[in-house]
């Protein structure tokens, strides 16, 4: 028996997600869970294109995501390097817009929060996806549910997280209007983000802690034109300072050891990637750096199961390769499922 499901209209119009309603998941199909072919957590790049290519082989296909379609890339507000938009795209278009492709395409778009992946049985058997609006069936899964931001370890960020500590310029570049902020970093996501807050703050300083940045060229030059951006080179941010709210940071300079301190309204910092790949554990072991391994059809070491995007191995965490990697896990999925049903 299938639960019931209520149709919920989200912004820009036309959107639809399936939602478990409250008051049936519990009452009248308790533990009884929609069946799909192939259930896919996560709803960023890799995961929405892994549908669209899951529905359009004719499986039936559902995409459990929290967050509205695009996940981390609706708060970009300019993506450059995605084939096909000479003037770059906002990541705030991208994401409905992929998603609107591939609901288009047959895929049922689970707005829910998954909590644990189950195989119920040996090799070959379906998996059960627990979330938190009840759970799912399926006969393969695709995890892509790429990564989140690195913590820094400084002293300071985690008590000012949210008080002048962010992750985001524009969501929080605003409150720092005509004053000076800091970003930590040295790579893309560094450098855009730095050139973001150069819109709202009247001077960013950018601390680097080795001589040469890691960001593309294009990114690098951009940096150094800009009137309001500094780079900071070879200097570790020791202490995130503040008692209410971020007031300055102090600064320990690598190549001549001195130490100094600067006054500061914002700290954005970017110093890389954690995947998330928690939904792994107990059916595939990650790597030391918590990546799950993969073969170059996102074939896990168990059956059935894929990984696609930033959450595998050796990816190179750009959005290109993550629509790249879905296309390659829905194939494989699909093959998979084929031949599961030739051998029945």
């Amino acid at each position: 028996m299938e639960r019931r499901v209520e149709q919920k209209k989200l912004d820009p119009p036309g959107f639809y997600v399936k939602m478990p309603p409250a008051d049936t998941v519990a009452q009248e199909v308790p533990g009884v869970a929609d069946s799909y072919d192939l259930i896919i957590v996560g709803g960023g790049l890799a995961g929405m294109t892994a549908g669209m290519y899951a529905a359009r082989y004719g499986l039936s296909t559902g995409l459990v995501e929290r967050m509205m379609g695009g996940a981390q890339i609706i708060n970009v507000e300019r993506i450059e390097n995605f084939p096909g938009f000479p003037e770059g795209i906002a990541g705030a278009e991208l994401g409905p817009a992929l998603q609107e492709q591939a609901m288009a395409a047959g895929v049922d778009f689970l707005m829910d929060e998954v909590s644990g992946i189950v195989r119920e049985g040996g090799p070959g058997a379906d998996f059960r996806v627990d979330a938190d609006g009840g759970s799912y069936r399926a006969r393969a899964v695709i995890i892509a549910t790429g990564s989140r931001l690195r913590s820094a370890d400084i002293p300071g960020e985690e008590r000012l997280w949210g008080r002048g500590v962010s992750h985001c310029a524009t969501c929080d570049g605003p409150l720092a209007m005509g004053q000076t902020v800091g970003v930590i970093g040295g790579g893309d996501a560094a450098a855009d983000e730095a050139l973001t807050l150069t819109e709202y703050a009247d001077r960013v300083l950018f601390f680097h802690r080795r001589e040469e940045l890691r960001a593309q060229q294009v990114l690098q030059n951009r940096l150094a034109e800009n009137p309001k951006i500094e780079i900071v080179r070879n200097t570790w941010v020791t202490e995130i300072c503040g008692t209410d709210t971020v007031s300055g940071v102090k600064l320990h300079n690598a190549a001549t050891g001195q130490e100094d301190a600067v006054d500061l309204a914002g700290v954005f910092i970017y110093v890389g990637l954690e995947p998330n790949s928690e939904l792994a554990r107990g059916l595939v072991e990650p790597d030391r750096g918590g990546h799950i391994p993969v073969n170059l059809w996102m074939e896990t070491e168990t059956p059935g199961l894929y990984a696609a995007g930033d959450v595998r191995q050796h990816s190179a965490a750009q959005l290109v390769t993550s629509a790249g990697d879905g296309a390659t896990a829905a194939i494989a999925a699909y093959r998979y499922l084929r031949g599961k049903q030739g051998g029945s």
